[in-house]
């Protein structure tokens, strides 16, 4: 089951990269049954907290009519990062599972680990590696067809984009 939902939190990634986003993908899923999905859009929304995880729980809690997502489980394609991290405890998941750890920004173990706080009054069950591969695969060819196109760019003139001197 793990690889199914983590299969379709791929599917939402490509879904990202089709518009020109980092692709990233989430699925949250409820006694088995997928009840929203969402793909990084924060370029195209405007909007700097439009990560999947975000978007995939902002549906889930209005699907289900509560902030809270009690007995849910959220697979996505890349380590969260703190503000999703934050999202997902305040939604009360029961489990967060990740494919593609993220060295940069990470919450659940890379960088530091929100999860682990004791302190903390909710406590999500985590579990990472599922599907790894294929995520940093898809993450890696994103990013090397972006600096292809960066290196294909032509460059100014010693004069400038506009071939003024003054």
């Amino acid at each position: 089951m793990l690889e199914r939902y983590m299969g379709l939190a791929l599917e939402q990634a490509r879904l990202a990269w089709a518009e020109g986003e980092v692709p990233v993908g989430a699925v949250v899923v409820k006694d088995g049954e997928v009840i929203a999905t969402g793909y990084n859009q924060p370029i195209g929304r405007h909007d700097p907290t439009a990560h999947a995880e975000i978007v995939a729980l902002r549906a889930a809690a209005a699907k289900l009519g509560n902030y809270r997502l009690p007995g849910c489980e959220l697979y996505v394609t890349l380590e969260p990062c703190v503000m999703c991290s934050g999202a997902m405890m305040h939604a009360r998941l029961a489990r967060v599972v990740y494919a593609a750890r993220d060295p940069k920004t990470g919450a659940c173990g890379s960088v530091l680990d929100l999860f682990e706080q004791e302190r903390l009054n909710h406590h999500t069950e985590v579990q990472g590696g599922v599907m790894a591969d294929e995520s940093s695969s898809l993450l890696k060819a994103f990013f090397a067809e972006r600096r292809a196109a960066a290196r294909k760019l032509p460059a100014a003139d010693e004069h400038g984009p506009t071939g003024c001197s003054a």
